[in-house]
C-alpha cells in the first residue's frame, strides 16, 4: 500500500508505459495479417509504425480538445447574461435571499478554467510522455528474452506452461475489455454527439469526447459524463428545458449501451461482482486519483485470475466473482 502512495509517480507512467507496450503488440498483430508485412518488414519497423500511429491519435485528440476549451473560455462571457436572469427568476421558496447568494457563489466562476483544469486532470498521464516513452523502450528490449529469463527462474516445464496459459488468460481478457468498451464507448460518444449538435449546445465534439472518456470509469462516470453538458447547458441557454433534454436523451443512451448491448456482448468474461467494482474504483480512485479509475477494472481482473490459480487464494479469486464461478 504504501508503495502505491509514495511511488505512484513512478508506477503510473509505468503502468500506461504496459498498455502501449500491449496495443502496440496488438496493432503489430494486426499488420501481421498482410502476408507482405509478415514477411517482409521487421519487427522494429513494425513497432515504430504503430507507435507513431498512436501519437499521432493522441496529438490530434489534444489540439481537439484543447481548441474546444478555448472556444468555450471565450464564449462563457456572453452567457452571464442568462444565468443573472435565470437566477432572477427563481421563487423566493426558503425565506431568505438565495438568490443574492447564488450570484456571490458564482459570480466569480470562470467556466473554460474549470473544464480546462477537468481535462488537465484527466490527460495529466501527458506531462509523464517522456517516461512513458522510455518505460515502454526498455520494455519492448525485455521482451525479446523475457520467456527464457522465466523458464530458467521457474525451472520447470510444467510450471512454465502453467505461467504461459496465465498470461495469456490475463491477456484475452484485457484485450477483449478494452476492444468492447472502447467500442461501446464510441457508440455512446457518437449518439451523445447528434443529440447535443441537435440541441444545439456549444463545442458538441468536446462533451462527446468527454462522454467517450468518462465512459471508461465504471458507474460514476456515466454519471459525471451526463451531469458536465447539463450543467452548462443551463448557464448558456438561460433555462432548465434544454439541461433536462440532456440529461434524459445521453441517460436513455448510457443505460442502452451500458445497461443492455454492453452486457450482452461482453457477457461475463469480465465476471467481477458489482460490489467488488465499486471498492475496486473507490480504492485505486483513492490511491491514484481519476487514474486509478479508469484502470481498476484491468487491474481487478489481472488480480482475479493469478489468485484464481493457485488453491490458497482461490476462495479471494471466487468471492471477487460475480457468480461465485471461476476458470482454472
Amino acid at each position: 500500500m504504501i508503495i502505491l502512495i509514495y511511488g505512484k509517480q513512478l508506477l503510473i507512467p509505468f503502468v500506461f508505459a504496459l498498455l502501449l507496450w500491449f496495443i502496440v503488440r496488438k496493432i503489430k498483430q494486426t499488420q501481421d495479417r498482410i502476408k507482405f508485412v509478415r514477411e517482409k518488414v521487421p519487427s522494429w519497423v513494425k513497432s515504430m509504425i504503430a507507435t507513431i500511429v498512436i501519437l499521432f491519435v493522441l496529438g490530434t485528440i489534444s489540439k481537439i480538445i484543447s481548441a474546444s476549451i478555448t472556444t468555450l473560455a471565450e464564449s462563457h462571457s456572453g452567457y452571464d447574461k442568462n444565468f443573472v436572469h435565470m437566477i432572477d427568476e427563481l421563487p423566493d421558496l426558503f425565506g431568505f435571499d438565495l438568490k443574492d447568494t447564488l450570484k456571490n457563489v458564482f459570480s466569480g466562476l470562470n467556466i473554460g478554467e474549470t473544464l480546462g483544469t477537468v481535462f488537465s486532470s484527466l490527460t495529466g498521464v501527458l506531462s509523464s510522455t517522456f517516461m512513458i516513452i522510455l518505460y515502454a523502450l526498455f520494455i519492448f528490449l525485455e521482451e525479446t528474452y523475457f520467456l527464457i529469463k522465466i523458464r530458467n527462474i521457474l525451472n520447470s516445464q510444467g510450471k512454465f506452461v502453467q505461467f504461459v496459459e496465465i498470461s495469456e488468460r490475463i491477456e484475452s481478457s484485457i484485450e477483449k475489455y478494452l476492444w468492447l468498451k472502447t467500442l461501446m464507448s464510441l457508440l455512446t460518444g457518437a449518439m451523445s454527439y447528434l443529440v447535443l449538435l441537435i440541441i444545439g449546445i456549444d463545442t458538441p465534439v468536446f462533451w462527446a469526447f468527454l462522454i467517450f472518456l468518462l465512459n471508461y470509469i465504471p458507474t460514476v462516470g456515466s454519471l459525471i459524463a451526463t451531469l458536465f453538458p447539463a450543467t452548462y447547458s443551463v448557464i448558456q441557454f438561460g433555462g432548465l428545458h434544454e439541461g433536462i433534454m440532456i440529461i434524459v436523451f445521453i441517460a436513455s443512451i448510457q443505460v442502452l449501451v451500458g445497461n443492455i448491448l454492453e452486457p450482452r456482448m461482453m457477457g461475463h468474461s469480465m465476471n467481477i461482482s458489482p460490489l467488488v467494482t465499486i471498492i475496486s474504483l473507490a480504492f485505486w480512485g483513492a490511491i491514484w486519483g481519476v487514474t486509478g479509475m479508469f484502470l481498476c477494472i484491468p487491474i481487478t481482473v489481472v488480480f482475479m485470475i493469478i489468485l484464481s490459480q493457485f488453491e490458497r487464494t482461490r476462495p479471494i479469486a471466487i468471492m471477487l466473482s460475480q457468480k461465485g464461478t471461476i476458470e482454472t
